[in-house]
């Protein structure tokens, strides 16, 4: 077949979480990515996951102890205008700038309850085993809990739904005698939490989390947030989705909100959920259920990450062992770290900085997942303990290696338990290829078909953390090398884009 008769080969795409938990509270967030769009699309960012740009309970508030979900930073309320990351305005200039440049916006829909209630409410409810949910600990008895939302300073524009105590199955504290506990709300037919199967069964039924939790089998609740993603799709040019806590609320109204979006607005919508839990067959049942419409961030693989980076020697063959990658590749976000992963947060699981450069090579590199890089590990972090630029500040060139080399048949070289490699070959149109080592112990070595194509030529590693080069034998192999607990990525030294290398600047904050 002709080359003009092939078809192109798919451009690889890499999405980024736009934000870490500890991100200055100056709420300039939206003005900053704004400025930085251009240079993260010139590394090979396709996407971003931006935070959670609804009202917060106050002004420092990220997002996730949501208030109103109509609120883009529009109205006074909770103490501001706008949220931390900025107002409605400049959410509008970010998001334009982002489709002018071929970057998509993800937004992060925190949909399982509400913070911050406008007035208390006085309702009968039962206090539950905070370990077992189905289990009560009380009899049932009236408390006084903040349950009402009436949204003053946004009036009924957007929407004129407020929430009561019958809009919730459950809330953590108790106004009438000041007690912090999981009260499970009662009513008139004694609602109790969702039904079994339509959330996770950890904790016996987790659909409480935290806060005002909604109640998805009221019409009203479903109904408003419904409209609300039509809204929001019409006032924000999104690309995709992504769900906070699928494991705290509704399946049925998760995937009905779905199939609305693909019908109203046409298919091809992402939608990944935040599922955390090391449990690989329950991630994969929910894929099941969900009709394969949907993704979910691969926890099962940050767990062997963090236990590898604590691991003397650990066996790197066995990286990908049980991982959500391994068994439904098209279905699988990949990661390294986000928000919920970075140290003094909420430790899920933390990975020691040596290893952070090959898990990345890991995610960004080979044919399978959808890989996601942590603003975090490309600006660094922030708050009490800041944390620099992950990977010696190579992260940046290994999304452009990933963006312009990573194409083509992968052989793997997973022979050596504490050095791997790999090559990609290339395509008839993204022709380059290239070629990476691995190492958690010492320097590495590994002969690697690479393809008689390149014979002749001289490869170098795009990281410059190896020197020298490599010149391909005739019969298309390369003596591929690495630096002791470290990686090289060999490329043609004179392919297209190596003179884009080394251009990024992480300095975000201009300080």
């Amino acid at each position: 077949m002709a080359e003009s008769e092939q078809k192109p080969t798919p451009e690889n795409m890499t999405m980024m979480q736009a934000f870490e938990w500890y991100v200055p509270d100056d709420h300039k967030h939206w003005t900053r990515l704004h400025d930085n769009v251009p240079q993260l699309k010139a590394i090979g960012i396709d996407n971003m996951w931006i935070p959670p740009g609804c009202k917060a309970s106050s002004p420092s508030g990220n997002g996730y102890d949501i208030y109103d979900l109509y609120d883009l930073g529009e109205f006074d309320q909770k103490g501001s205008k706008g949220t931390k990351w900025g107002t409605r305005e400049e959410l509008v200039t970010l998001v334009k700038k982002a489709n002018e440049v071929g970057v998509g916006i993800y937004w992060d829909a925190v949909l399982n309850h509400k913070a911050a209630a406008d007035h208390k409410e006085k309702c009968e409810a039962q206090e539950v085993d905070p370990d077992n949910r189905n289990k009560t600990t009380s009899d049932p008895y009236e408390i006084d809990a903040w349950l009402g939302f009436d949204f003053p300073g946004r009036g009924e524009k957007y929407s004129e739904q407020k929430y009561h105590w019958y809009h919730f199955t459950g809330t953590d504290y108790n106004a009438e005698n000041n007690k912090s506990a999981i009260y499970k709300i009662l009513g008139d037919k004694t609602k109790g939490w969702a039904k079994a199967g339509d959330v996770d069964g950890e904790k016996g039924n987790y659909d409480y989390l935290m806060f005002a939790d909604l109640d998805y089998e009221h019409p009203e609740v479903k109904a408003d947030v419904i409209a609300w993603g039509k809204w929001l799709s019409k006032e924000v040019t999104l690309k995709g989705i992504r769900f906070d806590a699928i494991k705290h609320f509704s399946e049925d109204f998760l995937r009905e909100f779905i199939t609305t979006m693909d019908e109203e607005y046409g298919a091809g919508w992402f939608f990944v959920g935040e599922f955390w839990k090391d449990s690989l067959d329950d991630m994969s049942r929910y894929l099941e259920r969900m009709g394969k419409k949907f993704s979910l961030f691969d926890a099962p693989l940050v767990y062997n990450f963090s236990q590898m980076s604590k691991t003397e020697g650990a066996d790197l063959r066995k990286v990908f062992d049980d991982s959500l990658v391994q068994i439904e590749p098209v279905n699988a976000v990949t990661l390294v770290m986000n928000h919920d992963t970075q140290p003094y947060q909420a430790l899920e699981a933390p990975i020691e900085p040596f290893f952070k450069p090959l898990a990345y090579a890991l995610i960004l590199l080979r044919n399978q997942g959808y890989p996601c890089v942590f603003y975090g590990d490309l600006y660094g972090i922030k708050g009490e303990h800041p944390f620099p630029p992950a990977c010696g500040g190579a992260l940046p060139a290994l999304t452009l290696a990933r963006k312009l080399y990573a194409y083509g048949e992968q052989d793997d070289y997973f022979d050596f338990a504490t050095c791997i490699g790999w090559v990609r070959k290339g395509t008839w149109d993204r022709r380059f290829g290239c070629a990476v080592v691995l190492s958690n112990a010492g320097p590495g070595e590994k002969r690697m078909h690479v393809g008689e194509m390149h014979a002749g030529e001289k490869w170098t590693d795009v990281l410059g953390w190896e020197q020298g080069e490599v010149e391909i034998g005739e019969d298309g192999f390369g003596a591929f090398t690495c630096p002791g607990v470290s990686l090289s990525v060999w490329v043609n030294k004179d392919a297209e884009g190596r003179d884009q290398f080394g251009k990024f600047d992480s300095d975000i904050y201009k300080s």
